[in-house]
């Protein structure tokens, strides 16, 4: 499965996203993901991925498209 699809994927399934909202240039705040949010989808992310994302910087204000580029760029480190 690819890092947007893994993605996309937690975000349905533990913060009930419309699969459909989900695009690259969509802000993470317009998914209704808050700093805590944030905080969990990234613990979901290093969990199902097994990578370190402890010093990503992530911000409600950021699109999805950011973070799975992040995501993508510390998968392939």
């Amino acid at each position: 499965m690819r890092t947007s699809e893994e993605i996309s994927a937690l975000l349905v399934a533990n913060f009930g996203t419309d699969p459909l909202a989900i695009r690259p240039e969509v802000p993470l705040r317009q998914l209704r993901l808050d700093s805590l949010a944030l905080e969990e989808l990234r613990l979901l992310i290093e969990d199902r991925l097994a990578i370190d994302l402890e010093d990503v910087a992530l911000t409600s204000r950021d699109t999805v498209g950011r973070l799975v580029a992040a995501v993508h760029e510390r998968a392939r480190a």
